[in-house]
């Protein structure tokens, strides 16, 4: 690769960090800081969803302890594109941090309406930019750049900072025929590339995949074939919400076919009004119907398209599939297509969704073989074009697994990239440029993951979390007491289990769990009453019981009510105290 090198200089003291919050190492929960002396910059907030190890989590997001500590140095958010793992953190982040969002029209149309949802009362500070803006914030002087992508709007951001240019590529693959006809803008990226570009940060979801990612147009094809195969069933067509290329696609092989498209999930119903309403999706309003007038037209004259393509719990497709919904009941006369490729976690849920829809008598196509998917990411041959165009000095592979990573960073040296100036980063690790002298990792930041359920977030490390993991894996046994304040039980102990599985003689077994319940609170009567003592001896005898009798290792929870007397005229009562 012949590559033009500038020396990039500073004043004496200047330092610029690349500090990556999320997005390294896992698939999501994007998040980049740029800090230049005393102002940061950053890049994406995203989220990532949970997989089996974290039951009942809602989402997780990056860790911001320190853009909390340093929120006077930061001058705004850019966020590269509409998807949930580039702006799901937001409704997280802006209530601690506060500070404007940079975005183009249907980003921050996603964006508002997310907030909308889940911040009601917050209104945010946001400036609207397009491919080709050119935005001085602060030190930094942002140029957007038009990339195609599985969703409409995206930018890569050159950065061009006191101390050298960065070239943040977000999420882009070179799709030469998108559905939008907004091509990845190579003249721009060459450009830069003749200005000088210091570091590149580019995206490594595909860096495995040999070759180019195909076009997203092949769908029409696809689409066009399948709606042939099976022109007199009602077609059920399920995909991303977001993926408003694949919406439109659907969209236009339907009018040729003469069908009404009925709109199913409520992220589904809100991106699409939303995409039509900016201009983003054309379709015809006559062709749309309510999920409600459905019945009014025969299998032939129908396409329904809907959410739930990764087998999510409350989905439009997987309530179909449990037969819950009044309006779509399906059948033998039905053809689901899932448009969508499976991410990792989700094969569960997916292949559980596939299954019930078989059942409820539907044809399902779902096979890779059938091109109903194509990536949205840029494959290796694709990464290895932006590397030659762009002749980054140094580079930092970003948006990916580590062995992603670590593939990329292959790719770089195969194009000439010298293997010293490639930094492989985890969450954390600072970056730092200063003056007339090599980049070099030093120090870390705090970069791990926080974990959202409802409106409470905390640590993926909590003790809820570990809690959560030994009662679905055990189960629970609660031990429930009521003794006076004499340590004298009231009356019988009782057990109750939930999860649990008692394989031999049930009934003795739980004579002997009650006995042992009871033994321990006798033994301690008489004494001044210690309940977090008396509550460790119960869960330690009881488990020994357990164990022993059935190799249970279920989470053991004292309940104890304490009656105390004297108060109020003598009036008793009872305090409780739980686990």
């Amino acid at each position: 690769m012949t590559s033009k090198r500038r020396k990039f200089n500073g004043s004496e003291g200047e330092h610029l960090n690349f500090i990556p919050l999320g997005g390294l190492g896992e698939i999501g929960k994007n998040m980049y800081v740029l800090e230049y002396n005393d102002e940061i910059l950053v890049i994406d907030s995203g989220l990532k969803f949970p997989d089996s190890e974290l039951p009942g989590i809602d989402y997780i997001v990056p860790d911001i302890t320190y853009l909390e500590n340093n929120r006077d140095k930061i001058l705004a958010i850019i966020i590269t594109h509409g998807h949930e793992d580039h702006t799901g953190g937001l409704p997280y982040a802006l209530p601690r941090l506060d500070v404007p969002i940079y975005g183009t029209q249907l980003t921050l149309g996603l964006i508002k309406n997310k907030l909308q949802d889940d911040l009601p009362g917050y209104k945010p500070k946001t400036f609207e930019i397009k491919a080709g803006d050119v935005v001085q914030i602060g030190s930094f002087v942002v140029r957007f750049i038009a990339v195609a992508h599985s969703i409409p709007d995206g930018v890569a951001l050159s950065i061009d900072t006191p101390l050298g240019r960065i070239l943040h590529t977000g999420d882009f693959k070179l799709d030469s025929t998108p559905i939008d006809g907004r091509v990845t803008d190579f003249a721009a990226l060459a450009e830069e590339g003749d200005k000088g570009i210091m570091l590149l940060c580019s995206d490594s979801t595909n860096a495995e995949r040999k070759g180019f990612t195909p076009s997203e147009k092949i769908i029409s094809g696809t689409l066009e074939t399948l709606f042939r195969t099976y022109r007199n069933k009602r077609v059920i067509i399920s995909s991303f919400a977001s993926n408003v290329h694949r919406i439109q696609q659907a969209a236009d092989v339907a009018a040729r076919f003469n069908r009404k498209i009925a709109f199913l999930g409520r992220s589904m119903i809100r991106i699409t009004e939303l995409a039509r309403e900016l201009g983003y999706l054309k379709i015809d309003p006559k062709m749309i119907i309510s999920i409600e007038e459905s019945w009014k037209y025969s299998d032939n004259q129908l396409v329904v398209i809907t959410t739930g393509s990764q087998g999510e719990p409350f989905s439009g497709l997987v309530t179909m599939s449990r037969g819950e919904n009044k309006s779509i009941i399906l059948g033998e006369h039905d053809v689901v297509f899932l448009l969508a490729s499976v991410i990792p976690g989700n094969e569960k849920l997916i292949n559980n969704t596939i299954n019930r829809l078989f059942a409820q008598g539907c044809e399902v196509v779902y096979e890779k073989e059938r091109q109903i998917h194509v990536s949205g990411h840029a494959s290796s041959e694709e990464l290895k074009i932006i590397m030659n165009i762009t002749r980054p000095q140094y580079f930092v592979p970003i948006h990916g697994e580590y062995k992603h990573l670590v593939r990329h960073s292959q790719l770089a040296q195969e194009v000439g990239i010298p293997a010293r100036n490639i930094f492989l980063m985890v969450n954390g690790d600072i970056l730092t440029f200063t003056r007339n002298s090599f980049p070099r990792k030093q120090g870390h930041v705090q970069a791990g993951a926080e974990i959202v359920d409802g409106n409470a977030a905390g640590s993926i490390k909590s003790e809820v979390m570990k809690e959560r993991r030994e009662i679905a894996e055990d189960g629970v046994l609660v031990v429930s007491a009521a003794i006076d304040d004499k340590g004298n039980l009231l009356a019988p102990v009782a057990i109750e289990t939930q999860g649990v599985f008692i394989s031999d003689d049930t009934k003795q077994i739980f004579n002997e769990l009650y006995a042992t319940a009871e033994r321990v609170i006798t033994e301690s009567a008489g004494k001044r009453v210690n309940l977090e003592a008396l509550k460790r001896t119960i869960k330690t005898r009881v488990r020994d019981v357990l164990r022993k009798r059935n190799s249970s290792f279920a989470v053991i929870l004292p309940v104890i009510s304490l009656k105390r007397s004297g108060y109020y005229d003598d009036a008793a009562f009872f305090e409780k105290d739980f686990f």
